[in-house]
């Protein structure tokens, strides 16, 4: 077994979260741990009427050790308050870390299906909820799967998704095939206690692309999470021919990737896949993704995004890791997901500026200061134009964070684009990841809907619908936000807001 306290954590708690809260790089609006580590979000649902998430967590410090289930609750998707840590570990299969997994509904009766850690196994567990969500039991059968299916050489077995399905429960568990490619394992059960091994569902091809790249689908498919992108439920025929989504987080020998999602058919016990789709194009800045519908039907989606300073800088800081922004899953017309923060985000919103409707030539000064903001602009762009938008910018060009957004140089009649986040220039501390990151947009003649939202270190892109989430660590401070252009660019509309504090109430107001 693990031992209880791990070498680096030799900060008292007390100490480590005044780090945390006094770290000038720590979100304000996002959600983040009271401190120490977080990762994955867990258990994410609505709950007679209450929001609750649940996420990977460790309290002793800023790095993955012997992790526990935190929790918090909302009424609202925006401001969280803490509760006691819902699942820890104790003697028996998850004595080295209760790992990723869900929250379902048991009758009436709040249930978790989780990953157990013992030594270097993780099998599948359950614990049983009071009402209000605030006390767990794990189950006296756990690990309620014993083993991954024999006679397979996997890669690694880990991350649930459960439905009900007329009178079974389904569950998928996250694997990988050595030698073929990633996986999730499908079995059925009665009651969440007693599972059937069915099959693969689907096997990935880790022979096809470049490791490197954007879309490789990785020997190991994490936190994988399978729901219906339209109208009607799983198993079902749907009547508009919505497709089925398979999401998940490429893995690769302990490296973890990025999150993609397949298009297809869910149908008796396989998935038949059609396109192949990145959900993110921050990569591994929004990973391991989960997703519920709420009570007004909507498909809520979390990530988590990772840093991308040293490991040692993290642990000076007292604090890692950070929960993306619930967005809201559509599908749309080309079959491909869209997303767009929640709107109750927008009660967040203080002092507002715009600018007025023009044609932007030479670089302009927006006027808007700050390091927590959320920005909303309309725009045209010519065929071959690109507009620079830059954040948390020095005001002397030593530090900048740009969102391009460009329209390809051929007909009017174009329908896709590209953004790109450069952080070539984002610190000055270079130590810290200032890696490209850029994606397709959908961009019918050029017009395109930009939602940019900053939180000191994270930073939350939104073009049409396509999202790209990534970290930057600017380390003058000034957060000026400014515009520029290579080509004719209409502005149609600019608007900014400050954004308030979800913990403390405070605002970053403009000077």
């Amino acid at each position: 077994m693990t031992e209880l306290t791990h070498p680096l954590a030799t900060v008292p708690r007390g100490e480590l979260v005044a780090r945390a809260e006094a770290d000038p790089l720590r979100p304000r609006f996002h959600f983040v741990s009271p401190a120490g580590w977080l990762n994955d979000p867990n258990g994410v649902g609505q709950w007679n009427g209450i929001y609750h998430l649940f996420y990977q967590y460790n309290p002793e410090g800023a790095f993955h050790h012997r992790i526990q289930w935190g929790h918090a609750t909302s009424t609202d998707l925006v401001t969280w308050t803490d509760r006691p840590v819902a699942l820890e570990p104790s003697a028996g299969p998850d004595a080295d870390g209760c790992w990723s997994g869900v929250l379902v509904n048991d009758a009436g009766t709040p249930t978790l299906v989780y990953s157990g850690r013992l030594g270097e196994r993780e099998l599948p567990c359950v614990a049983v909820g009071s009402p209000d969500l605030s006390t767990w039991t794990k189950a006296p059968e756990n690990p309620v799967i014993a083993a991954p299916p024999a006679g397979v050489d996997i890669t690694a077995y880990r991350d649930h998704c459960v439905w009900r399905e007329g009178n079974r429960w389904r569950q998928l568990v996250g694997s990988g095939v050595r030698g073929r490619g990633g996986t999730a394992f499908l079995y059925e059960s009665a009651d969440l206690r007693s599972w059937d091994y069915v099959g693969p569902l689907f096997i990935g091809d880790a022979s096809q692309g470049d490791p490197a790249g954007t879309d490789w689908t990785g020997t190991m498919w994490e936190c994988v999470d399978l729901f219906r992108a339209g109208t009607g439920t799983l198993g079902t025929e749907p009547a508009d021919g919505s497709p089925d989504v398979l999401v998940f987080s490429a893995w690769n020998d302990g490296d973890t990737r990025h999150p993609l999602y397949w298009t297809g058919r869910y149908s008796g016990d396989s998935f038949e896949p059609a396109e192949l789709h990145r959900l993110d194009y921050g990569g591994r800045y929004f990973y391991a993704p989960q997703s519920f519908l709420d009570d007004a039907g909507r498909r809520i989606m979390f990530g988590w995004l990772q840093e991308g300073r040293t490991d040692a800088a993290m642990v000076e800081a007292g604090w890692s890791g950070v929960m993306s922004l619930p967005r809201v899953t559509t599908l749309a017309e080309d079959g491909t997901l869209r997303f767009a923060p929640v709107p109750e985000l927008e009660q967040l919103r203080g002092n507002h500026t715009s600018l007025p409707e023009q044609e932007l030539a030479a670089p302009l000064d927006t006027g808007v200061r700050g390091n927590q903001l959320d920005l909303e602009l309309d725009i045209h762009l010519a065929p071959g134009a690109v507009l620079r938008l830059g954040v948390l910018g020095s005001g002397d060009g030593a530090e900048d964070t740009v969102i391009e957004v460009g329209r390809p140089a051929h007909s009017t009649g174009d329908t896709e684009g590209t953004l790109r986040l450069d952080r070539t220039r984002s610190s000055l501390d270079s130590s810290v990841d200032l890696e490209d990151r850029s994606g397709p947009i959908p961009m019918t003649g050029g017009h395109v809907r930009l939602r940019v939202l900053v939180d000191r270190s994270a930073v939350e892109v939104f073009a049409n619908g396509k999202p790209l989430t990534a970290r930057a660590y600017p380390t003058r401070g000034g957060g000026h936000v400014t515009l520029s252009t290579a080509g004719a660019v209409h502005l149609n509309a600019f608007d900014a807001w400050t954004m308030a504090d979800i913990r403390g109430g405070g605002r970053t107001l403009f000077p």
